[in-house]
């Protein structure tokens, strides 16, 4: 009999997971994944059924109102399988395994929610699917029927199911990259670009059809593009298509237009319609992708986009303590969006008659409304274009728009909210933290580098424990191994904040993590680093992910933040190491480019290294001359302020002293020149 007849909760209650605490009081007798519940399932020798999803997930919130709350249905679940629920967020590794596996039983892509049968003595899945309805429809059978007949072949045809299962752990075994003798070459930067260039919208932007997402890793490898032949032979495509997409983005409905911040992605073409969750490590990488794109072009839409998604980071998403939220979810009062839809007549009613006709031009209310009745608030015009055809002076027309967004986000803010995960992720925290410290940089926002340092701080205290990381934390607890994201986002999020500000106790933090990354992930015999560590649980499979997806890939992150640090402190470990991986991922990455964008990167770091320009001064000229340094956008240039009076530098920094004059070191690889006095003396 299940427990939860006599405990009215699951063994969710005291999750970390605001997902496994939303299922605690189903029906279903859920167990997080744990010893206890894999030795359950051997003991009874009844198959596991996995469901994996997260907070902000609407589909998930479909099948679990549908199923998982349905007390038929919960007794089907009870009665033939140990049920365990996982939080896709906290659990990327089995999300990692179990999506892969879906995909060769299914042939087809996964998602979530993800819903997989496993053999309940080696945990290898035999039947998989994402949702499932309650009663079959759009050719989906029902969950019920789904239920008996896995449970029925898993009795019926054993030996069958074995056989698939070995199968399955040959394919999964067959798709680990084998690595290359040679590097990849430098032409894969062009086939990538080549590549984005065919699939490029050039109407709205963006890469291919509806759904769209927003691919920062994607336009960052395009800026860089545009960056490195600036100088030498000029072609205005990166850059435009880039411009592009992040335009639409900015004045479309995937951007919050009164809140700031930017939906999980776009249903449609024109990024008009979003899934309206909001996650954070789609802000961390915007808010700097916005940040480059104004250094590049000077166009105060980027800059502008910029500080509403800091600010919107550091009012909705950043906890008392310091650490970065999760997310927020895409429905409230129980229907998707409703937090963020109008009536035309509710507009009307809160702007005045100077106010509402602009808006209504800007942001289409005066068209048919676009979401089930009402209208998500999306940009059919720029703001020029309408004071134009309203006669009024530009500069007028953004005064008005900012009253207007103003008073509809103060009645906004009376709403029900969405749903926030408060859960705390280090990896997704560290993309916030490189997001903020671009936007201190780059646009001088003190209030950017203190949300930044708090965050970082948090991590150190509460998720750094005995040389370690753990990957998430939640209401005072902390806990999971952390993955190769973890370590890899948070270095290179350390190398962002010392460009802002020089901090000894961050580079040396930087230094531990990168240890930490060669002892327990890194493959010294084939190159590239495994997603878990050596002391990691042991699953199914243990992967190494080479290309981007939500997220940008582990290892290219890992490849292109041990170089930088490596060549910064004159490490030789850390550059072999991404040189490794660069050589595990050259096949991987020759027979799709594009979709390897972070290692791409980190080969055009190691085809031309960046130059590091190591200042060493007293407080006046050393802020004066960082600044000075990092003017425009920069990727190829690593600027690091050291003040004079700092001492107890580590690896080949210790050589690079100050002077009784100010001095300015240049590096470029291994090599660094003799110091000059000033900035025209480079």
């Amino acid at each position: 009999m299940s427990s939860f007849h006599t405990q009215r909760t699951n063994h969710l209650a005291s999750s970390t997971s605001p997902y496994l605490q939303q299922h605690a009081q189903n029906p279903v007798d859920w167990w997080p994944w744990c010893a206890e519940a894999l030795s359950l399932a051997r003991t009874l020798n009844r198959p596991i059924l996995l469901s994996i999803g997260y907070s902000a997930c609407h589909w998930c919130h479909v099948m679990a109102h549908e199923s998982f709350e349905d007390p038929a249905t919960a007794e089907l679940m009870n009665r033939l399988f140990v049920n365990i629920k996982v939080d896709r967020e906290e659990r990327p590794d089995l999300d990692r395994v179990y999506q892969t596996a879906h995909q060769l039983l299914s042939r087809r892509p996964g998602g979530w929610p993800l819903t997989v049968f496993l053999t309940p003595d080696d945990h290898t899945p035999f039947f998989a699917g994402t949702y499932f309805p309650r009663e079959p429809r759009h050719g989906l059978p029902s969950f019920a029927q789904v239920l008996v007949g896995v449970e029925r072949a898993w009795r019926e045809q054993g030996a069958a199911i074995r056989a698939q299962n070995q199968s399955l752990l040959e394919a999964l075994a067959s798709l680990e990259p084998q690595g290359s003798s040679d590097l990849p070459e430098a032409g894969l930067l062009e086939a990538a670009f080549q590549q984005l260039a065919l699939s490029f919208d050039p109407e709205h932007g963006g890469f291919g059809g509806a759904p769209k997402f927003p691919h920062a890793t994607d336009l960052e490898l395009l800026l860089r593009r545009h960056a490195r032949t600036a100088d030498a032979a000029p072609d205005p495509r990166p850059l435009q298509m880039a411009r592009l997409t992040l335009e639409r983005m900015i004045r479309g409905g995937l951007a919050d237009q009164l809140g700031g911040g930017f939906c999980r992605y776009a249903v449609d073409d024109a990024w008009m319609i979003p899934h309206f969750e909001k996650m954070l490590y789609d802000n961390g990488p915007l808010l700097a992708l916005c940040c480059d794109l104004y250094a590049a072009t000077g166009e105060t839409l980027f800059r502008d986009a910029a500080q509403s998604t800091a600010d919107w980071a550091r009012r909705e998403m950043q906890s008392p303590e310091g650490g970065y939220y999760s997310s927020l979810d895409a429905d409230s009062e129980g229907h998707e969006g409703a937090f963020y839809l109008w009536d035309r007549e509710e507009v009307r009613a809160r702007l005045d008659a100077r106010e509402y006709p602009l808006f209504a031009m800007v942001y289409g209310l005066d068209r048919p409304p676009n979401f089930e009745g009402r209208w998500h608030l999306h940009g059919y015009r720029t703001p020029a274009q309408a004071a134009q055809a309203l006669g009024l002076d530009p500069d007028l027309a953004e005064a008005r728009l900012t009253q207007a967004r103003a008073k509809l986000f103060e009645a906004r803010e009376r709403r029900v909210r969405p749903g926030r995960d408060e859960k705390i992720l280090t990896a997704w925290n560290a993309l916030m933290i490189k997001g903020m410290a671009r936007a201190a940089r780059v646009l001088d926002r003190p209030d950017d580098l203190e949300s930044a340092e708090q965050a970082l701080a948090f991590i150190r205290t509460r998720l750094w424990r005995n040389g370690r990381l753990l990957a998430t934390y939640k209401d005072g607890v902390a806990h999971l191994n952390a993955y190769l994201d973890d370590y890899a986002n948070l270095i290179d999020a350390l190398l962002e904040l010392l460009q802002v500000r020089w901090s000894n106790t961050d580079l040396e933090f930087a230094i531990e993590l990168a240890e930490v990354l060669l002892a327990e992930f890194h493959d010294a015999e084939r190159g590239g680093f495994w997603f878990t560590g050596r002391s990691h649980e042991s699953l199914i499979h243990r992967a190494k992910p080479l290309g981007d997806d939500s997220m940008p890939s582990g290892n290219g992150v890992a490849a292109r933040a041990l170089q930088r640090l490596g060549h910064l402190v004159g490490e030789m470990r850390y550059l072999e190491a991404a040189e490794g991986t660069l050589r595990l991922a050259a096949e991987s990455m020759r027979r799709v480019p594009h979709a390897h964008a972070s290692l791409l990167m980190a080969l055009d770091d190691w085809l031309d290294p960046p130059e590091l320009l190591i200042i060493r001064a007293t407080a006046e000229p050393l802020e004066t001359w960082r600044r000075q340094a990092q003017q425009g956008y920069r990727p190829h240039r690593l600027v690091f302020a050291i003040p004079s009076e700092v001492t107890g530098l580590p690896g080949t920094l210790a050589a690079l002293r100050a002077g009784a004059q100010p001095l300015i070191y240049r590096c470029r690889g291994t090599q660094c020149a003799r110091p000059v006095e000033s900035l025209t003396g480079l």
